[in-house]
């Protein structure tokens, strides 16, 4: 028997007219959803792919980064209707303070609505190799340990939530971040760009696919069709 490969789909934010290089539009994704469904794709919790036990054929999870409003004010109101899972990656210091980011009530809303799971993006969502040149060795370790635990420890505090889950910021991780995000307590890290998951990737650099605004669904059919056939 073949080994399962699963398709792993990254958003970041909706609207219900504009789309662009990040944003999806309401309309667009919820197309796409259908396309799914026509073509026998089962949306499941990211959690319970990377366990790798009892994968159902097709099987996709939908993971969205940054925690924008349009997560709670676009996003969630479909998944209220489909009933369907998503797992959020988050920047904390953004969340209620940023004036486009959502607020802790809005995600204590929807994780206790059992259709969202939230997990980590570091703690401001920096870029790794910028800091890596302008810091010293040890300052650099320290900032990235600050990145990795007080993303963890804030989001298990607001939330009541088990974070066990990185999603690197831009992609970029190496084996020192990985043996970093280790150490910090997660079991998974998932990278920005790649191909197919499936059980020998590497646990701390599982590839997903980004999905762009003004995708057609021909174009989307395209990024997902190899595990839907």
């Amino acid at each position: 028997m073949a080994e399962p490969s699963v398709l792993i789909l990254v958003y970041h934010r909706f609207d219900p007219v504009k789309s662009g290089l990040t944003t999806v539009t309401t309309s667009a994704f919820e197309q796409q959803l259908d396309w799914l469904a026509a073509h026998h794709c089962k949306i499941v919790p990211l959690q319970n792919l990377v366990q790798w036990h009892d994968i159902p054929a097709h099987a996709v999870a939908i993971t969205v980064d940054d925690g924008h409003e349009s997560v709670f004010t676009q996003l969630y109101p479909i998944l209220q209707q489909r009933h369907i899972h998503v797992t959020l990656f988050i920047y904390p210091s953004a969340i209620s303070n940023a004036s486009y980011a959502l607020t802790w009530a809005q995600l204590d809303e929807m994780v206790k609505s059992g259709l969202v799971d939230v997990q980590s993006h570091t703690y401001w969502h920096p870029d790794f190799r910028k800091e890596r040149a302008t810091r010293s060795p040890a300052d650099y370790s320290a900032f990235v340990n600050m990145q990795l635990t007080r993303s963890k420890s804030l989001l298990e505090q607001k939330l009541g939530i088990s974070v066990t889950m990185l999603a690197w910021p831009y992609g970029i991780y190496d084996p020192g971040l990985e043996a970093a995000a280790k150490r910090a307590g997660y079991q998974w890290g998932f990278a920005f760009a790649g191909g197919q998951a499936h059980p020998e990737s590497d646990a701390l650099a599982i590839p997903r696919i980004p999905v762009s605004g003004g995708l057609s669904l021909s174009g989307f059919a395209a990024l997902v069709a190899e595990p839907a056939q």
